[in-house]
């Protein structure tokens, strides 16, 4: 008997856990370290159960009764079809699992289950749509250093070409460049340590220098301007008769909202809920498709 729906978003940042009644009513919310299966299978279930248990302890259940859980996950890396086979495969105990795209969750949550599109843009990026007929549509995704385009990570690789250039008196360099370098260690040597030992979340953490020095840093600005026609471009490929509502979804959305092409802005509406509440959609979905 299934007495409780987990709903799982796991990216390269962080992961975050809705949990509910099998009638939708939601009980519990946590939050935690990035459980993206490029990070491995079995840190990707070690981060996602700790998150879980937190959420049932926030209740004082001191262990998750996974035997009598659902959970639903949306997760970074299930592009690659053998990690998520492996992930399944790891299952510790829930009932039911149901395994999708970060993306796909995202999409779920954000139109309610409906026909839309969306732009999830965090760590990385992917676009998503669902079409009136039920078919899916997905553009990007590709991960990172080669895709992603928009995404933090992307913002967060030219923001340290920039300070590299700064740093070998290429370019001059203002505040962006400064507050950048400083935090990579001040220092080339200390610069060459960080690259050394950055993963994708690691670059995403300097995409909050770009944000933040936007509107006065013409580099900066130049990253958020071409990162708001990268997004243009992906919500076009998921929707060219522009029929779909759109969606700016993940940790630096709303971030991008004003750097998006006029036109593209207009087509925005505002999601209905998250990746997470989407992941609780998708195995209350596949429940009932079990139980028909």
């Amino acid at each position: 008997m299934t007495d409780y729906l987990i709903g799982v978003d796991g990216g390269g940042t962080g992961t975050r856990v809705r949990l509910a009644r099998p009638d939708g009513t939601e009980l519990a919310q946590a939050s935690g370290g990035p459980s993206a299966l490029s990070r491995g299978i079995d840190n990707a279930w070690t981060t996602i159960n700790g998150v879980v248990a937190d959420a049932f302890a926030s209740l004082g259940i001191d262990k998750v009764p996974m035997a009598s859980c659902a959970i639903g996950l949306g997760l970074a890396g299930v592009h690659n079809k053998e990690w998520a086979a492996q992930f399944v495969a790891s299952n510790p105990g829930y009932a039911a699992l149901a395994l999708d795209t970060d993306g796909f969750t995202t999409l779920m949550g954000a139109h309610g289950g409906k026909p839309g599109a969306i732009v999830a843009i965090g760590t990385g990026s992917v676009g998503e749509a669902m079409l009136g007929d039920g078919t899916k549509v997905e553009v990007g995704g590709w991960g990172f250093p080669a895709g992603d385009e928009a995404s933090g990570a992307w913002m967060g690789l030219r923001a340290l070409n920039h300070i590299e250039q700064v740093l070998d008196g290429r370019v001059e360099g203002r505040a962006f460049a400064r507050d950048v370098i400083e935090f990579c260690g001040g220092s080339r040597d200390a610069v060459q340590v960080w690259l050394g030992r950055a993963n994708q979340t690691a670059y995403a953490g300097l995409a909050r220098f770009v944000v933040a020095h936007g509107e006065l840093d013409p580099v900066a600005r130049a990253i958020l301007e071409h990162a708001g026609r990268e997004v243009a471009s992906i919500a076009e490929a998921l929707d060219r008769s522009h029929t779909l509502p759109l969606a700016l979804c993940g940790g630096l959305g709303e971030a991008l909202r004003a750097w998006l092409p006029a036109a593209t802005l207009a087509r925005c509406v505002p999601a209905q809920g998250d990746s997470a509440a989407g992941a609780l959609r998708m195995i209350a979905r596949q429940l009932e498709g079990a139980a028909q």
